[in-house]
């Protein structure tokens, strides 16, 4: 049986649009309640402590907010989604964890604890507890460490709460999903001080992409760009910006526009102040702070192209989203980045503005050539599945299974500080 974390989604029941990270889990939830393989629903009480909830209930959350998310959430249906977090969290409080023991005994094959958040990773004795109360395996998906190695652009406080996450896994998990090359690379580190070697599964996100697509004209008129993503010093909006007022100041009403596609984040005032008080960019920078699915999904189809000038990302969803809808993409010469898209997008310096600056020049023209030339690069690229990810996370559970079982038939086998006897080497699968 597979015992769903739902935390972070349920903790989202008010989000119009979704993360990264949420698309993941909902993936995940989706996946597990269309599969065969049972599977039961806990999220983190208030008490610190896991609860238990109906698998129907559970079910019919996630159906609901997928439908906020990838449609035109009406203020109708965000309310019945807040409403049945409410009744989730309520019951999980209520139950507590003596609802989950029973399910955990009778369940065949044993009990595989996921979290596929970073969603109260750093509580490590809460998740210890539930390990020996279910004689859980537990397996994790980390998706970044960008809060340890960059911590200028994360909340004050979040690198030491981040380090706290990485370490419970280290110490914890009996198998671990990573996004990238990048996030394992970064993750060993933790494993070899942790003295552990569980097995590391490289598996790269699907695209969800909504089909078909609507058709009409352009949402905005062209030509224009996106940049999809929390707008957050990370991902550079700032010099985009400057550079849009550049390119209205000089070309006037030829200027191409800019469609930012995302919440506005943290620490970003300056960003800020140029939306709101830059008289060169309105009417040239629009926002689509609240964007449904399918309206980002065609705002993104009818774009030059996608920019991506952020300094940090641990896989790039935007990149493979607008690369599997035929859509260019100029980005960040960043190796997570060129680990998804491969040859196809143009890698530019983050700080470099002039490259930008011709870049965008080059791809509005009707005839561009550096665009022709990124659209070929981009017929020979085949893009990631989430059919292809869950096979290999279905694989890596068995795998743990396997060796929780062995562990618990033999009264000698080690703690967890010792399991690396148990794991002949460190599985690392790259599933394209």
């Amino acid at each position: 049986m597979i015992l769903f974390d739902l935390s972070r989604l349920v903790s989202r029941a008010g989000r119009e649009t979704p993360t990264g990270i949420d698309r993941v889990e909902l993936a995940y939830a989706e996946h597990l309640i269309a599969g065969r393989n049972p599977v039961s629903f806990t999220l983190m009480t208030p008490l610190g402590s896991f609860g238990g909830m109906s698998s129907g209930a559970a079910e019919k959350y996630v159906a609901e907010l997928a439908e906020v998310w990838r449609q035109v959430g009406s203020s109708e249906r965000i309310g019945r989604a807040k409403r049945l977090a409410r009744s989730l969290r309520a019951a999980a409080l209520w139950s507590g964890p003596r609802a989950l023991r029973p399910r955990s005994r009778s369940a065949l094959g044993g009990v595989v604890y996921m979290l596929v958040s970073h969603h109260h990773l750093e509580k490590r004795r809460a998740i210890a507890r539930l390990k020996r109360r279910t004689r859980a395996c537990f397996v994790c998906l980390i998706h970044d460490l960008i809060p340890i190695e960059f911590p200028e652009y994360a909340l004050p406080g979040q690198n030491d709460k981040h380090r706290r996450r990485i370490e419970t896994a280290a110490a914890l998990a009996d198998a671990v999903i990573v996004n990238s090359t990048v996030t394992r690379d970064g993750f060993a580190p933790y494993l070899a001080h942790a003295g552990r070697t569980p097995p590391v599964l490289v598996a790269p996100f699907g695209v969800d992409l909504p089909v078909p697509l609507p058709l009409g004209s352009p949402p905005v008129k062209p030509p224009y760009f996106v940049c999809v993503g929390t707008i957050e010093a990370r991902k550079n909006h700032l010099m985009l910006l400057n550079l849009w007022r550049q390119l209205a100041v000089e070309l006037g009403g030829s200027a191409p526009r800019l469609v930012l596609i995302g919440q506005r984040g943290w620490e970003t005032e300056n960003a800020i102040d140029m939306l709101e008080r830059c008289p060169a960019l309105r009417g040239v920078v629009l926002e689509r702070s609240d964007a449904p699915d399918i309206e980002a999904a065609r705002l993104i189809q009818g774009a030059q192209a996608l920019l991506l000038p952020s300094f940090a990302e641990g896989f790039g969803f935007p990149l493979v989203e607008a690369l599997a809808l035929g859509v260019p993409v100029l980005c960040s010469n960043l190796a997570a980045l060129r680990e998804n898209g491969g040859d196809v997008p143009e890698y530019l310096d983050p700080l470099d503005g002039i490259a930008w600056r011709r870049a965008v020049v080059d791809y509005a023209l009707p005839a561009s050539p550096r665009r022709t030339a990124q659209l070929d690069r981009l017929s020979r690229w085949t893009p990631p599945t989430w059919q292809n990810h869950f096979a290999a996370v279905e694989a890596l559970i068995a795998e743990a299974k396997s060796v929780g079982q062995n562990e618990a038939e033999d009264s000698t086998a080690p703690g967890p500080e010792g399991r690396a006897s148990w794991f002949v080497a460190r599985r690392t699968a790259n599933i394209r």
